[in-house]
């Protein structure tokens, strides 16, 4: 069955990234559009978006049109264009006023206004290119009003008779609420009673939580996530809606690109490998210690960490953990990252104290972010939540054992490794807190000193398949139902 699906996302990868929602919507799309699907991807032209390199064209019918937010007035045009290496189309929606800026997200005034204003130019444009969507899958907070808007300001439109709608939820922490002052902004007029009474009343009107009241159906990224977000520890104040919601809200964890994430072919690195040729990823750990100036000997297990420093990845659990293991243990660690001032203070200390042991490099490269994959032994994600996760699962294919807490996608996609039977694929605890994380972590370099073991863990995990072509057909298997 072909299906036609128009997916809203605020970022898409490579064009525009600050999380796994840009790796998602890209990958989904180029699944979705070499299965012979109708994708059509729209996403904002941001200022950091190179039009020409992409080659973008304007579509006819979609230049300079209006959009009414309210009492705001915004002129949009929209361009055509492929995602990189692939043949799967990106709708790029260009209004500077609304996307000329220097960041995808702001805290300014108007951050409600960009989103609102896009998701409405996705109508308009559906309408006038005449496309009929089957699937309006939207993504986060930016997009989540798509499923209100579809029952409250489209019913009467025959172009949208058949359309139904998915909500995807990639960070339930960030949920766009803003001011019920603003409420003339969502055009809903008479139908302002379909918004959530109870936070009206308390002052303020919530994105995501609309998407979740509306919506035919709701994902998150992984099964156990969903589960989750259902307990009042971790549904961030949506749990009532999401347990209201039942049955619609299940988990789909996200697949990998693995034409972007795998050491057979990774295209930042000299040399490749695969389970039946792992003696290569030593010789890419000698090469990264050298040209990082670490001072140890290329036996020593190396740890890696690639992340955002927000208190989500639980880098507080480091604070203690990491400098006894240090002081303990023959161990060196390279982190990439960047964010909060007071996890960047820490690493950086790190690396004072542990000269030529410790190496962080503050802010995102992505060549190094290959070459930390490829050249670490271990990978710490001893994260607070985790809705799903993309670098335990990278690690997992580049033969470096992932430390991770059992949370979310992480709890879905890393197995603990049990020396009697030989099955498991890193080193997973439970409690957050210092004392399980250097359990953890001392456990892991156990293992790396019996190296039957640990070369048994590292081919379980190469041969762990998280593709897109598996996890892809379970947004379709989705798709049908909803729309059965």
């Amino acid at each position: 069955m072909k299906l036609t699906v128009c997916l809203l996302a605020s970022e898409a990868a490579p064009l525009s990234k600050t999380g796994g929602l840009a790796d998602v919507s890209a990958a989904l799309t180029k699944y979705l559009s070499s299965a012979g699907h109708d994708v059509r991807l729209f996403t904002p032209l941001y200022r950091s978006i190179d039009r020409r390199k992409l080659a973008a064209r304007p579509i006819d019918g979609l230049q300079e049109f209006e959009v009414g937010v309210g009492s705001h007035r915004y002129v949009f045009s929209v361009l055509l264009a492929q995602l990189p290496d692939s043949t799967a189309p990106v709708y790029l929606v260009d209004c500077p006023a609304l996307f000329e800026r220097g960041t995808l997200y702001t805290v300014d005034a108007d951050e409600h206004l960009r989103f609102l204003a896009f998701t409405r130019a996705v109508f308009i444009s559906c309408q006038r290119m005449q496309w009929a969507p089957q699937i309006l899958h939207c993504n986060d907070w930016h997009t989540a009003f798509g499923p209100l808007f579809l029952q409250a300001l489209y019913a009467t439109d025959p172009l949208f008779a058949g359309t139904r709608s998915l909500l995807t939820i990639h960070n339930i922490g960030y949920q766009g609420v803003f001011a019920s002052t603003a409420i003339d902004d969502l055009g809903l007029g008479p139908k302002n009673y379909l918004l959530h009474q109870d936070d009206l009343r308390a002052g303020r009107i919530n994105p995501l939580r609309h998407g979740i009241l509306y919506a035919d159906a709701i994902t998150t990224v992984s099964p156990t996530h969903a589960r989750e977000i259902c307990t009042d520890e971790y549904g961030m104040g949506l749990q009532d809606s999401l347990r209201a919601r039942g049955s619609a809200l299940s988990g789909i964890l996200n697949g990998v690109d693995y034409d972007e994430w795998d050491p057979r072919n990774d295209r930042y690195l000299p040399q490749h490998y695969d389970p039946d040729s792992i003696g290569i990823k030593a010789e890419l750990k000698r090469d990264f210690l050298a040209r990082m100036k670490f001072e140890v000997d290329p036996s020593v297990p190396l740890g890696g960490i690639v992340s955002r420093l927000a208190s989500q990845k639980g880098i507080e659990l480091m604070f203690e953990s990491l400098p006894q293991v240090l002081a303990w243990r023959d161990f060196a660690l390279v982190v990439l990252g960047s964010g909060d001032p007071q996890y960047e203070q820490f690493f950086t200390q790190l690396q004072a104290d542990f000269p030529g042991r410790v190496v962080f490099r503050q802010g995102y490269d992505d060549e190094l972010s290959h070459w930390i994959e490829a050249a670490s032994d271990l990978f710490l994600m001893p994260s607070r939540y985790e809705p799903c996760g993309l670098n335990q699962m990278y690690s997992l294919r580049y033969g470096t054992v992932p430390i991770v807490r059992r949370t979310g996608g992480l709890a879905d996609s890393v197995e603990h490794y049990n020396p009697d039977t030989g099955l498991g694929t890193g080193v997973v605890f439970n409690d957050f807190n210092t004392e399980a994380l250097e359990w953890a972590l001392n456990t892991a370099l156990d293992l790396y000193a019996a190296p039957t073991h640990w070369a048994r863990m590292v081919r379980n995990g190469m041969r762990r398949d998280f593709s897109w072509n598996r996890q892809g057909g379970k947004y379709v298997d989705l798709y049908e139902r909803i729309l059965a």
